[in-house]
């Protein structure tokens, strides 16, 4: 990639964002934890992490992040949602607590921790035609599925029940699963490619 590395924003509120910021470096992006509006504006892609949708719906609006986020979205930012992130994108949410809000974007419903508590949580691997070969493993900590998508959603991935848990639209790209946190990459340099053909 020639020229200045992408700056790459992780919306850092709330969960696990130093993990995608670890990957962002390793990948030679330039990432940019973003709390405040301003560093917002500064970026060519954001990621919003696994966490706690609820909280990171809160903090988004007592930060003053929440109508920027919902701006930059309807404008085209790349924007990649894992776990609580994908939850924060969806458009619809089943099981949301009173006066949970998102910032959507992304026409699909999800249902939150639709496996379970923490206990719940598991690991398995995904084929992922668009990322190619071996296929991904994927591990779900109080997961969201996608449980509707809109007819311009294209599938990435399912579970073999057929529940959704991989989608893209357009400048969003979402995730059930954490693959920040198993070593592989493949997502990341996938959302980057698609913030460089923005570029």
């Amino acid at each position: 990639m020639a020229g200045k590395p992408q700056r790459v924003g992780v919306l850092a509120l709330q969960g696990d964002f130093r993990e995608h910021l670890a990957v962002l470096s390793g990948l030679g992006a330039d990432g940019v934890a973003v709390r405040r509006p301003e560093e917002l504006a500064s970026v060519d892609g954001l990621i919003i992490p696994g966490g706690e949708s609820t909280v990171i719906d809160k903090l988004s609006r007592l930060f003053g992040l929440a109508e920027p986020l919902k701006a930059a979205i309807a404008t085209g930012l790349p924007v990649y949602g894992t776990c609580a992130g994908l939850i924060m994108l969806a458009d619809r949410v089943r099981d949301a607590i009173d006066g949970q809000q998102t910032l959507g974007g992304f026409d699909i419903e999800v249902r939150r921790n639709a496996f379970g508590s923490q206990l719940e949580s598991f690991e398995t691997d995904l084929d992922i035609p668009q990322l190619g070969e071996p296929a991904v493993h994927a591990v779900f900590i109080r997961a969201p599925v996608v449980e509707e998508v809109g007819d311009g959603v294209i599938t990435l991935a399912s579970l073999p029940d057929g529940r959704v848990v991989a989608v893209e639209q357009g400048n969003l790209l979402g995730t059930s699963f954490h693959p920040e946190i198993t070593g592989d990459i493949r997502f990341h340099r996938y959302f980057l490619k698609k913030i460089a053909a923005r570029s």
